[in-house]
Order: structure tokens, then sequence, then C-alpha cells
């Protein structure tokens, strides 16, 4: 059974030897402190680890369908591009209605 130091656990699960003190202290990371030094078995990180990969593979199957919401937009997009002819492509693609501007023809 190997144990390993501080620094050799952080540096086994590439995190700050400071915020494994922080998660050890608060219980999650499996660790103990004796005397002035924290020690930490091999074997609970590997399974911490292990755990972690459970947990992220659960989430993983229950993915969530996420609306886009740009292309529910009842009102033209802000912006806007120098020919009229692209806009009425891409509010037509949006499914958005344009209103006819009149154009001013002054001359002077």
């Amino acid at each position: 059974m190997d144990t390993l130091t501080l620094q050799q656990a952080a540096a086994f699960l590439k995190i700050h030897p400071v915020t494994l003190q922080e998660k050890a202290r608060a219980g999650e990371i499996p660790g103990a402190k004796i005397g002035k030094c924290w020690v930490f078995l091999e074997i609970d990180l590997i399974e911490h680890i292990r755990s972690q990969y459970r947990r992220r593979a659960l989430q993983g199957a229950h993915e969530r369908n996420i609306t886009c919401h740009s292309s529910n937009a009842k009102t033209r997009p802000a912006g806007g591009s120098k020919s009229s002819s692209t806009d009425e492509r891409y509010n037509a693609v949006l499914g958005l209605t344009t209103k006819s501007k009149p154009r001013n023809s002054t001359t002077g």
C-alpha cells in the first residue's frame, strides 16, 4: 500500500497542493492529517478518480435538449447587412416577416 505526501498526491491528481489540502479538509478527497503532514493512500486517490469518471459518465447519459432561442426570435436581429436582399434571405431562413420601408427619393 503506497502512501503519498501532499505534494506527491497533488502531482498525481494534477491539482495544486493547496487545492488538494482544502478538498481533503472538506472530505471531498480521502486523506489524513498526521501531525502537521497530510498523507494520502494511492488506492484511495485512484478510487476518487474512478468515482469522478462514473459521475461524469452518468451526466453524459442524460443530455438535455437545448433550444436555440435565436431561431425562435419574433423580432429582427440586431445589426444588419448592406444589402436588403441579404436581409430578406436571413429573415426568410429565420421565419421573420419584414416590413417594406419606403425609400426616400429626394433630389436636390
